[in-house]
């Protein structure tokens, strides 16, 4: 059985984007885009909103050869997982292994995560908002950046009340922090 967990890059002030809608102060450097191909080697599923999925969608492309090579191990993990994107709006999915789903169904999800033989990434943060508020998600990643954005788009739901248990905690050169914690039900 796997976990269901949503892990996100935030600003210190929990945003995943700023106002504009900009996340490119949220890029990893080296060191954590390494660390973050470790979290994502066990993730066999993605749950993606339609917005993330349109970001994302960029690493179903070969990544050019002079990248590092964190990009490229990366690329070859993100296409070798399934994904499936919850939109009302999409047309169709664009990338191999995705399938499109129109509604956010938490006995089908609860379902999907309890059959699989890997972990289970809910990704987007209305998406994961709803995975949280209906009690699925197991784990909360958290990569918190050096920076304070002023506001945005919100790294977790207002209202959302949880107990959780550091599991694991990282600081890296960059000044980034990596927490992990165990939602306690």
């Amino acid at each position: 059985m796997g976990r269901l967990i949503y892990t996100s890059i935030t600003s210190l002030d929990g945003y995943i984007a700023d106002e504009s809608g900009s996340f490119d102060w949220s890029m990893p450097d080296e060191e954590v885009h390494s660390f973050v191909n470790g979290l994502e080697r066990d993730v066999h599923t993605h749950l993606l909103g339609r917005r993330l999925y349109e970001v994302m969608a960029a690493w179903d492309a070969v990544p050019a050869e002079d990248e590092p090579p964190a990009i490229h191990e990366y690329a070859r993990i993100w296409q070798g997982a399934d994904k499936v994107v919850f939109s009302r709006t999409l047309a169709d999915p664009s990338a191999p292994r995705t399938r499109l789903e129109r509604e956010f169904d938490p006995a089908a999800v609860r379902a999907l995560v309890e059959a699989s033989d890997g972990d289970v990434s809910v990704g987007g943060a209305d998406l994961a908002g709803q995975a949280l508020q209906a009690g699925l998600v197991d784990e909360l990643q958290q990569l918190l950046s050096p920076v304070i954005v002023g506001g945005g788009k919100r790294f977790l739901p207002d209202g959302l009340r949880l107990d959780l248990e550091l599991l694991e905690e990282k600081r890296f050169a960059n000044g980034v922090v990596f927490l992990r914690y165990r939602v306690r039900n």
